[in-house]
């Protein structure tokens, strides 16, 4: 999803600044990455205007190389994110930093858990139709957005997936056989949980819709629900409540995990 993408100019610009900076500290960006609890490549991408910094990276860089200012002074003109709709830039800044991410969906595979395959197959169909130049910019915000799940192994995520979205092999059979194979490798990592929500269903709380719930690193939870073309942000309490009420009984619902790997394990076979 895309809006108003971000111009390339102004993130090479905060690139140029970071390697300007580390360069005059007499760092390398293999002695540069540690200080600001990234990746050598993530630090390589930001500095060549590829990647959009995280709110942590410049804050971090503002310390480590003593800046007085200049990287939060240039930070406050990227406000705009690549490759990412207006409604929802806000929540996927808070998923740079969250300690737990639940998401439940009933409606395509999350974002986070697409292959190139199937997220180039959904931005193909959408209507209006998109040129090529923006759906290449999309594919490349969202395998970015992706590297969260293996950048922050601490951090705990669980997905609730409805069975029919894997039973509709959307982009062919050949698309269906390998986002399984991805599910399968996914659902082995300590940090990560995928729940498959069977098909058949007498009782089940999520009827309202595709949810997603955060935690923060101190501790606050926040929800977001999406539409056609908007997004709602929910941080009052009561509702974020009520949101993860119904995902925590979606998870005595579905498929254990076990039994959802079992059944990941079984369709990649039959594809």
């Amino acid at each position: 999803m895309t809006d108003e993408p971000e111009p390339s100019d102004s993130l090479k610009a905060f690139g140029e600044v970071i390697k300007v900076l580390r360069k005059r500290a007499g760092l390398t960006q293999e002695e540069f990455a540690p200080l600001v609890q990234y990746s050598v490549t993530m630090v390589a991408s930001i500095e060549q205007g590829r990647r959009f910094p995280p709110p942590p990276f410049v804050d971090r860089s503002e310390v480590a190389l003593d800046a007085g200012g200049i990287v939060r002074a240039a930070a406050k003109h990227l406000s705009r994110r690549r490759g990412l709709a207006s409604w929802f830039r806000q929540w996927a800044q808070l998923e740079q930093d969250a300690i737990t991410l639940h998401t439940y969906e009933c409606r395509l595979i999350p974002g986070l858990l697409q292959t190139e395959a199937y997220a180039r197959t959904l931005f193909t169909e959408q209507l209006p139709p998109m040129g090529d130049e923006q759906i290449e910019t999309q594919l490349v915000a969202r395998m970015e957005r992706q590297e969260l799940l293996r950048q922050r192994p601490n951090t705990s995520y669980s997905f609730i997936l409805e069975e029919h979205l894997l039973l509709r092999r959307l982009g062919g059979a050949a698309v269906a056989a390998e986002l399984v194979e991805h599910l399968v490798e996914l659902a082995c990592l300590r940090n990560i949980e995928i729940q498959i929500m069977p098909l058949v269903k007498e009782r089940h709380a999520g009827m309202d819709g595709p949810m997603q719930l955060l935690e923060t690193p101190d501790n606050h939870w926040f929800g977001y629900c999406e539409g056609q073309k908007s997004g709602q942000f929910i941080s009052e309490a009561k509702v974020v409540s009520t949101l993860q009420m119904r995902y925590a009984r979606m998870r005595s619902q579905a498929l254990s995990l076990e039994d959802s790997l079992s059944l990941l394990r079984q369709m990649r076979g039959a594809l």
